[in-house]
């Protein structure tokens, strides 16, 4: 079967328009459609995007509207992805991917330097979908006073070439996902953490959901960077120290995806976390690492020293045996 053809849309498409929203807010118990008094627009839509410096683009099989999205710029290099439905019977056919790249490469050709979107609580597959995205949760929920009762979860993410950012409680569990394919990737690398191969999904996203706790009650800090749009790093620095080292802060798993690596992500991230530990009123880093690894050399670059050495203290994911190390770092 032939993927649907997407084009602009245009205010011709309006039934379908309708009937496509219509039928996905229908799938969610309490979620109702007042067309003309909650989202007239839908009546003459590209006309409503065009008017605000926006697009917006349909997916057509076979004469019927089967998928929408649309796009315009909010303020500071800001631009809102908006209207993202797709079929039912269209899901899982990559088609929701194909709109989202025609917005998103169209926000960027504009000045985009930030992404952002609204979505129902109530639409958790639309979540997973943006999540998958690299979107992350931000912010608060948005109260609507429409017949749905509707609450919605704000999700953004930065589309510059490295861009480094700490999440909130929210934020974090947002990006358990992604993270989670972060983690497998590096481990599947070979790379030194406290994982063997082979890493299942499920116990990835259980590690992340730890974190995920750790930083709503205070005691880790989430740094996560993106490059060029995409999701591609992070590192945790652990505040929760001895009583009588409140001068310390610990980092701790510093992942870049393997596909993206030789680019600056980790280098921004230390640096990011450095920030932060300063924040945090912390003057001493530790960081722990497995001689021989590409962690070695690289913290020796940043100017971190070796504070103790273990020999045969850790084992890798090949399971050869390396020296455990400690670097420190002022900050």
């Amino acid at each position: 079967m032939t993927a649907p053809a997407i084009r602009p849309g245009r205010d011709d498409d309006a039934a379908g328009f309708i009937a496509l929203v219509d039928a996905c807010w229908s799938e969610y118990p309490g979620c109702v459609m007042d067309l003309d008094g909650e989202v007239p627009e839908l009546r003459a839509l590209a006309t409503y995007y065009s008017g605000q410096r926006g697009a917006l683009w349909a997916a057509e099989r076979d004469g019927r509207i089967v998928g929408m999205i649309g796009t315009r710029p909010l303020a500071a290099g800001a631009w809102e992805i908006c209207k993202v439905y797709v079929a039912r019977d269209e899901r899982g056919s990559a088609l929701g991917h194909g709109l989202l790249d025609a917005a998103e490469a169209h926000a960027r050709r504009e000045g985009a330097t930030r992404l952002e979107l609204w979505t129902d609580t109530r639409f958790d597959r639309a979540h997973r979908f943006y999540e998958k995205r690299s979107y992350v949760r931000a912010g608060p929920i948005r109260v609507l006073d429409d017949l749905s009762r509707s609450l919605e979860f704000h999700y953004a993410k930065p589309l510059g070439p490295i861009v480094v950012e700490r999440l909130d409680a929210a934020g974090a569990a947002s990006a358990e996902r992604r993270l989670a394919d972060i983690l497998i990737a590096c481990v599947g690398a070979g790379d030194s953490v406290s994982f063997l191969p082979p890493l299942d999904p499920a116990r990835a996203r259980a590690f992340w959901r730890g974190v995920s706790a750790g930083v709503a009650t205070g005691g880790r800090v989430l740094l996560v960077a993106w490059a060029d749009g995409v999701l591609a790093g992070t590192v945790q620095l652990d505040t929760d120290t001895p009583q009588d080292q409140p001068h310390r802060a610990e980092l701790r798993m510093l992942l870049v995806d393997p596909a993206r690596r030789r680019r600056g992500i980790g280098r921004a991230l230390m640096a990011a976390a450095e920030a932060a530990a300063r924040e945090a009123g912390r003057s001493l880093l530790t960081l722990g690492a497995s001689g021989g690894d590409a962690a070695e050399p690289f913290c020796r670059r940043l100017s971190w020293q070796e504070a103790g050495r273990v020999p045969g203290g850790v084992r890798n994911a090949a399971g050869v045996l390396r020296d455990a190390l400690v670097f420190l770092k002022s900050v």
